[in-house]
């Protein structure tokens, strides 16, 4: 089987990119497996298929590592870089936005939200219960 038979239209990627465009964030669920997929695949890195599609998780997750990337305040300050387990499995990497670096502790509750960085949309997380 060649991508051409199992992939039509836009990749996964620039998918993923356009509904965050429309402030709607979106990972993907294997039909054959049950299994949630993030990074977008063409194919399902659980069991190979092809049956792929698009879902909204629920937003909510726990830090599952978290460092602080050290910068000079007229740098903007220091920023915060984590792995958080989404509630549906996979683990992607972002920000906890809202409290310092250092308050971000492994096994917090977080939440998703969509914000606009650098002209960009992008996922990042807020302390669970907390105002975005």
């Amino acid at each position: 089987m060649t991508n051409a038979t199992i992939f039509e239209g836009d990749g996964p990627e620039k998918v993923y990119h356009e509904l965050l465009k429309q402030g709607k964030f979106r990972i993907q669920r294997c039909g054959a497996c049950g299994g949630h997929i993030f990074f977008p695949r063409v194919i399902c890195t659980l069991c190979g298929s092809a049956d792929l599609a698009w879902i909204a998780p629920s937003g909510r997750g726990t830090v599952y590592s978290t460092t602080v990337l050290r910068r000079k305040p007229e740098s903007g300050g220091n920023l915060n870089l984590v792995l958080v387990d989404l509630e549906e499995g996979p683990r992607m990497m972002s920000r906890v936005e809202g409290i310092s670096a250092e308050e971000v502790k492994i096994g917090m509750a977080v939440e998703a939200s969509i914000i606009e960085d650098k002209g960009a949309p992008l996922v990042v997380f807020h302390p669970a219960g907390e105002a975005k």
